[in-house]
């Protein structure tokens, strides 16, 4: 038995490019005896209740959408949440009850998004809805994205127009560790199959930030509405979400001017290290770093990669010399590549984008120059959390 009268609130998306909303996604709710609206999720998500009861459920919370899809600005577009689990219930040719819903409410497809929920379903039959969906105009979305490894081939075989990343996955990037360098992977990843990215769950500046670095096209969340029966104004955002991205702009700012001295303090520490190496000089000869607390190692390769020399290392106010790594080749890493298409012509100093170190699962930056004649190599590594 549900209890209630089923509605829709519309949660907005706001488009990072403008700060203006963009579109809403329809959240189902009951209204109680007393006024008070509860979510529908517990349903859902209970195995007790009835798939019957939950379809005639979710077709009235659609329908009352689709309905008051015209008090909306125009260009709004609305995101409806879609199971795979009834999709894969269809018989293959079954009008589609959502489009049938769509026309009857005289709403204009391209203006939907079907929002694909869960891990479930036929993989078949729902690549042969989505292309229904498709013909028809609307796009298409996967949420939470990231919560499992199957996302990856849904994503591969449904080509969504966007992608949601897992709230719970998100959130915990958000406050930094292994988690964040996933997502923005995930990001990366969406961005580069043409999908545009959206934040949800965003409810602290932390979040925004975070979803910004990762390049969402839209965020939700908390920070700037719940779900409501009413729509908002489509600019009723714009203000705070520019105050929110100036700030954002000023920490990128500072973070990009402490590196930026990082920099200066690796170029003049280059040319002692440079000078110490060309005179063959003993380890006592090399300067003392106390100064720069972010050191980790410095080391020779060949312009091939190849590491000639032991690291070097600062610890316990001396050097140390480990010689775990000679002869390694380290080609092949990223900032190899960088180190010979921009710094072989003009011997200048490069310095790679942060990563995490494989050995040591520290965040680096590595600062490589080539130095006698272009015949060795200069690399320092230094600790780049926080950066």
């Amino acid at each position: 038995m549900i209890a209630g009268q089923p509605l829709a609130c519309f949660q907005p998306f706001i488009d990072t490019a403008t700060g203006r909303i963009a579109g809403v996604e329809a959240l189902g709710r009951l209204r109680q005896a007393d006024g008070q609206l509860l979510s529908v999720g517990p349903l859902f998500s209970d195995p007790r209740s009835s798939a019957t009861a939950l379809r005639r459920l979710d077709r009235l919370i659609r329908a009352d959408a689709l309905g008051r899809l015209h008090e909306a600005p125009a260009d709004w577009f609305l995101s409806i949440n879609i199971s795979p689990r009834w999709i894969s219930r269809l018989r293959i040719g079954q009008p589609l009850p959502s489009l049938r819903q769509v026309q009857q409410h005289g709403v204009d497809p391209r203006r939907l998004v079907f929002e694909i929920t869960e891990l479930g379903g036929n993989k078949q039959r729902l690549g042969e809805v989505v292309a229904r969906y498709r013909e028809a105009g609307a796009r298409i979305a996967i949420d939470d994205f990231g919560a499992g490894y199957s996302q990856l081939d849904r994503v591969l075989a449904l080509q969504p127009d966007i992608l949601k990343l897992d709230m719970r996955l998100f959130q915990a990037a958000a406050r930094g560790g292994p988690s964040s360098d996933v997502v923005r992977a995930l990001a990366q990843m969406a961005e580069k199959t043409g999908c545009r990215i959206i934040a949800e769950g965003v409810e602290s500046e932390t979040e925004l930030d975070f979803a910004l670095e990762c390049g969402a096209r839209y965020v939700q969340g908390y920070l700037f509405a719940r779900a409501e029966q009413s729509f908002f104004a489509s600019d009723a955002f714009v203000a705070p979400f520019a105050r929110l991205r100036e700030r954002y702009v000023r920490r990128k700012l500072a973070e990009r001017g402490r590196l930026m001295q990082i920099r200066q303090q690796l170029a003049h520490l280059m040319n002692q290290l440079q000078d110490w190496a060309q005179a063959q000089a003993p380890l006592e000869r090399l300067p003392r770093v106390e100064t720069f607390a972010r050191l980790l190692r410095f080391y020779q390769c060949d312009r091939h990669g190849t590491q000639l020399t032991p690291n070097l290392e600062w610890r316990d106010n001396r050097w140390r010399a480990d010689p775990s790594y000679l002869g390694h080749n380290w080609s092949w890493r990223p900032y190899f590549h960088h180190l010979l298409a921009e710094g072989w012509d003009e011997r200048r100093l490069i310095l790679s984008d942060t990563y995490r170190d494989a050995t040591s699962n520290q965040y680096c930056l590595t600062a490589g120059q080539f130095f006698a004649n272009g015949q060795r190599l200069l690399l320092i590594d230094i600790d780049a959390a926080g950066l």
